[in-house]
Protein backbone atom coordinates (compact mmCIF):
# COMPACT_ATOMS: atom_id res chain seq x y z
CA UNK A 1 0.00 0.00 0.00
CA UNK A 2 1.67 3.57 -0.96
CA UNK A 3 2.49 5.93 1.67
CA UNK A 4 -0.12 9.21 1.76
CA UNK A 5 2.17 12.25 0.97
CA UNK A 6 1.08 15.83 2.32
CA UNK A 7 2.10 19.05 1.72
CA UNK A 8 2.01 21.93 4.26
CA UNK A 9 3.77 24.78 6.40
CA UNK A 10 6.29 23.99 9.19
CA UNK A 11 4.29 25.94 12.42
CA UNK A 12 7.25 25.53 14.82
CA UNK A 13 10.99 23.97 14.82
CA UNK A 14 11.95 24.59 18.42
CA UNK A 15 11.87 20.34 19.13
CA UNK A 16 14.82 18.39 18.32
CA UNK A 17 14.69 16.21 15.29
CA UNK A 18 10.36 17.43 15.00
CA UNK A 19 8.70 20.21 13.15
CA UNK A 20 5.37 20.72 13.51
CA UNK A 21 3.41 20.81 10.02
CA UNK A 22 0.20 22.31 9.48
CA UNK A 23 -1.46 20.83 6.20
CA UNK A 24 -4.57 22.88 4.80
CA UNK A 25 -7.60 21.42 2.58
CA UNK A 26 -10.13 23.58 1.03
CA UNK A 27 -13.81 21.69 1.30
CA UNK A 28 -16.88 22.77 0.48
CA UNK A 29 -19.18 23.02 3.42
CA UNK A 30 -21.82 20.75 3.16
CA UNK A 31 -25.35 22.77 4.19
CA UNK A 32 -23.84 26.51 2.88
CA UNK A 33 -21.87 25.46 -0.07
CA UNK A 34 -19.05 27.70 0.73
CA UNK A 35 -15.32 26.55 0.36
CA UNK A 36 -13.95 27.16 3.89
CA UNK A 37 -10.02 25.46 4.35
CA UNK A 38 -9.39 23.13 7.23
CA UNK A 39 -6.37 22.57 8.80
CA UNK A 40 -4.80 19.85 11.04
CA UNK A 41 -1.11 19.83 12.31
CA UNK A 42 1.15 16.79 11.71
CA UNK A 43 4.38 16.03 13.93
CA UNK A 44 6.97 14.94 11.50
CA UNK A 45 10.70 13.20 12.08
CA UNK A 46 13.63 16.31 11.03
CA UNK A 47 16.50 13.95 11.58
CA UNK A 48 19.30 17.11 10.50
CA UNK A 49 17.26 19.59 12.64
CA UNK A 50 16.88 21.41 8.59
CA UNK A 51 13.69 22.87 8.28
CA UNK A 52 12.71 26.26 9.81
CA UNK A 53 9.03 28.29 10.73
CA UNK A 54 7.50 28.89 7.45
CA UNK A 55 8.85 26.99 5.27
CA UNK A 56 6.94 25.04 2.78
CA UNK A 57 7.35 21.15 2.57
CA UNK A 58 6.23 17.79 2.03
CA UNK A 59 5.90 14.60 4.60
CA UNK A 60 5.10 11.24 4.35
CA UNK A 61 3.84 8.60 6.65
CA UNK A 62 5.79 6.21 8.24
CA UNK A 63 5.77 3.62 11.30
CA UNK A 64 5.56 5.45 14.14
CA UNK A 65 8.85 7.36 15.93
CA UNK A 66 7.11 8.03 18.91
CA UNK A 67 3.60 8.94 20.59
CA UNK A 68 2.60 12.05 18.18
CA UNK A 69 5.00 11.24 15.24
CA UNK A 70 4.10 9.08 12.27
CA UNK A 71 5.07 11.51 9.54
CA UNK A 72 8.82 12.16 8.32
CA UNK A 73 9.68 15.34 6.11
CA UNK A 74 10.47 14.26 2.56
CA UNK A 75 11.67 17.62 1.03
CA UNK A 76 11.35 21.47 1.09
CA UNK A 77 9.30 23.13 -1.40
CA UNK A 78 9.82 26.73 -1.03
CA UNK A 79 11.68 29.39 1.86
CA UNK A 80 10.26 30.72 4.66
CA UNK A 81 7.68 33.74 3.27
CA UNK A 82 8.67 36.13 6.38
CA UNK A 83 12.10 36.64 8.37
CA UNK A 84 12.82 38.08 11.73
CA UNK A 85 14.17 41.58 11.98
CA UNK A 86 15.85 42.69 14.45
CA UNK A 87 16.38 46.35 15.97
CA UNK A 88 19.62 47.52 17.08
CA UNK A 89 18.98 50.95 17.93
CA UNK A 90 17.56 51.91 21.48
CA UNK A 91 15.78 55.08 20.59
CA UNK A 92 13.53 53.16 18.03
CA UNK A 93 12.13 50.75 20.61
CA UNK A 94 10.86 53.66 23.47
CA UNK A 95 8.56 55.93 22.87
CA UNK A 96 9.72 59.85 22.41
CA UNK A 97 7.00 60.87 24.23
CA UNK A 98 6.08 60.40 28.83
CA UNK A 99 4.31 57.42 28.83
CA UNK A 100 0.55 58.30 30.28
CA UNK A 101 -0.10 58.49 33.91
CA UNK A 102 -2.28 55.63 35.88
CA UNK A 103 -5.82 56.14 36.54
CA UNK A 104 -5.47 56.97 40.44
CA UNK A 105 -3.09 60.23 39.61
CA UNK A 106 -5.46 61.43 37.00
CA UNK A 107 -8.49 61.05 39.46
CA UNK A 108 -6.52 63.03 42.15
CA UNK A 109 -5.35 65.42 40.10
CA UNK A 110 -8.96 66.23 38.72
CA UNK A 111 -10.09 66.28 42.68
CA UNK A 112 -7.56 68.71 43.23
CA UNK A 113 -8.56 71.22 40.44
CA UNK A 114 -12.81 71.49 41.94
CA UNK A 115 -12.38 72.86 44.96
CA UNK A 116 -10.13 75.69 43.27
CA UNK A 117 -13.05 75.90 40.85
CA UNK A 118 -15.75 76.45 43.04
CA UNK A 119 -13.58 78.44 45.45
CA UNK A 120 -13.14 81.00 42.53
CA UNK A 121 -16.81 80.61 41.21
CA UNK A 122 -17.88 81.19 44.94
CA UNK A 123 -15.21 84.40 45.05
CA UNK A 124 -17.08 85.81 42.27
CA UNK A 125 -20.63 85.46 43.59
CA UNK A 126 -19.62 87.55 46.75
CA UNK A 127 -18.44 89.96 44.70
Amino acid sequence: MPKRVLTGTVVSDKADKTVVVRVERRVKHPLYGKIIKLSKKYHAHDAGNAFKAGEQVRIQECAPMSKLKTWEVLDRIGAAKAVAVEIHEPEALSPQSEPSKPVEEKKAEKAEKKPAKKAKADAEADA
